[in-house]
């Protein structure tokens, strides 16, 4: 049964809460051991050639898994305690990383090896998540450094900007069809876009005082999709009409939602972390229906999920030193 309750809000704004029973979905979760121990597998990404790429935050590696062979190859980075956090993968397979205890961005030829380091400015020093737009442009966030910035390869010129809510955590970012970065701000109730041409940053209030939004993720319409970690719920935002929607975790107010991908048929997936063990689930938006699939190694804790364009999910397990694949079985 559903059940609908109504918040009143600003005239401008729609918001609904959601509870929904969980229905079952046949999911299968291979997990491979990462070859250095206590690497802290941080973040995964998915390369052009559909390899899985992860970060050693505690190794100061990037991991490469070729999925078809189960082979990992590893990266060391040229700076000593870099904390590599977020990567993505450029077009022609360079992968993006972020240094997060050391104040830059790098680049990775996998092909050679080589690594290319670009400072951040001065008043910018922990990057945090990287996203590419569509025209090459790799935008980041910080935390503690309370901006958010772009990079761009061509030149290496980096421009940040100054998020107006103090102490607002920018953390998950990812960029619309349409190229307007969005992110969230995990010390506030808030969602937040970026002109790509400007920098102005327009800030969208969640109307839940309590939410506090950690990871994001961008439907084909555009239609916003974000993980409320600190209440445990999934949230929904549609920029074009400022209207909120949010569903109850299945697995309760203390389920922590960190990670969330959107696959290419439209499921919404995501990790809940604060359960034991964690959670990888799975939205429905068409039906409104959660599925709950238990991580056979607990996850420990999955921060960050990337999906394929084959609708597979790479996950990085950090906790229990693993990164997993997923896919629905028929």
């Amino acid at each position: 049964m559903r059940v609908l309750k109504l918040i009143l809000v600003p005239a401008w704004v729609t918001f609904a809460v959601t509870v929904l029973v969980a229905a079952s979905m046949k999911v299968s979760i291979k997990e491979f051991d990462v070859p250095t121990p206590n690497s802290r597998p941080h973040d995964p990404a998915v390369a052009p050639d559909g390899s899985l790429w992860y970060t050693g935050q505690a190794a100061n590696k990037l991991g490469r898994l070729d999925p078809a062979t189960g082979k990992f190859r590893e990266f060391p980075l040229k700076t000593p305690g870099s904390g590599p956090h977020g990567l993505v993968a450029d077009a022609q397979g360079n992968i993006w990383f972020t240094a997060i205890s050391k104040g830059y961005i790098g680049k990775l030829n996998p092909n050679t090896g080589e690594i290319t380091e670009y400072r951040l400015p001065d008043g910018a020093d922990d990057p945090h998540t990287p996203v590419f737009d569509h025209q090459g442009i790799l935008w980041f966030t910080t935390q503690e450094s309370n901006v958010v910035g772009r990079l761009n390869p061509k030149t290496g010129k980096i421009d940040v900007k100054q998020v107006p809510t103090p102490h607002a955590i920018p953390y998950g970012i990812a960029v619309s069809h349409s190229g307007i970065p969005f992110f969230c701000e995990f010390g506030s109730n808030k969602l937040a876009s970026i002109d790509p041409k400007t920098l102005t940053i327009t800030e969208y209030l969640v109307p839940n005082s309590g939410a506090r939004p950690r990871r994001i993720a961008i439907e084909t319409d555009d239609t916003i999709y974000y993980t409320d970690y600190e209440r445990g719920y999934l949230g929904h935002f549609d920029p074009a009409t400022r209207k909120f929607e949010e569903w109850a975790s299945p697995g309760g107010s203390g389920s922590n939602p960190y990670g969330i991908a959107i696959t290419p048929d439209g499921t919404v997936w995501y990790s809940e972390s604060g359960v034991e063990p964690n959670t990888l689930v799975s939205f429905d938006p068409k039906t409104n229906k959660f599925s709950s699939t238990p991580i056979p190694s607990g996850g420990g804790v999955v921060r960050n999920i990337a999906a394929t364009k084959d609708g597979r999910l790479y996950l990085a397990c950090s906790g229990v030193n693993k990164v997993a694949i997923a896919e629905v079985r028929e």
